[in-house]
């Protein structure tokens, strides 16, 4: 059975996001969307809050899990048995920085190939950093994210802005 992991913050995860979801899972029998925990960053989002979005918006592709993970992915790899990671492309500038993790995670776990997919044009521009900016100014975030991670999103400043 071929498996694949398409790990990354989704802090909130987008519509790019759920492009990558979509189309991977079309490639692979099975595929597990993990959210990683990040201590260096301090997120909008927990990871349980990450986890139980991507489940909600991938309900309906059956060979999609979540999952979540901390430190190396390439450890968490080996550890699920995995060997490919997904990786999406948006621009030429991503692909630098995608390339060298990939080779170091090869270096790592010399078993663990890397596929790229390059972001689908309607979604090239986009990231959650943005969704995170356009919301935080009260900007319409409705073609950025489904429509329960709008509802997310704006909570979340609203409650900001109400202890800050």
């Amino acid at each position: 059975m071929s498996s694949a992991i398409y790990p990354g913050s989704f802090d909130p995860v987008t519509k790019g996001h759920l492009d990558i979801i979509k189309r991977a899972a079309k490639m692979f029998d099975a595929l597990t969307v993990s959210v990683l925990n990040n201590s260096e960053k301090s997120p909008l989002f927990s990871v349980d809050e990450r986890v139980n979005m991507l489940r909600k918006a991938c309900r309906d592709i059956p060979n999609v899990k979540i999952d979540s993970f901390s430190g190396l992915t390439a450890s968490y790899a080996e550890k699920t048995g995995t060997d490919v990671i997904i990786r999406g492309l948006r621009a030429v500038t991503d692909f630098e920085y995608e390339l060298q993790m990939a080779q170091t995670n090869r270096k790592i776990l010399p078993t663990l190939d890397t596929v790229f997919l390059t972001t689908s044009l309607e979604y090239a521009y986009l990231s959650s950093s943005i969704v995170r900016e356009v919301a935080s100014f009260g900007g319409d975030i409705s073609e950025f994210v489904t429509e329960d991670v709008a509802q997310a999103v704006y909570e979340k400043f609203s409650g900001e802005k109400q202890n800050g």
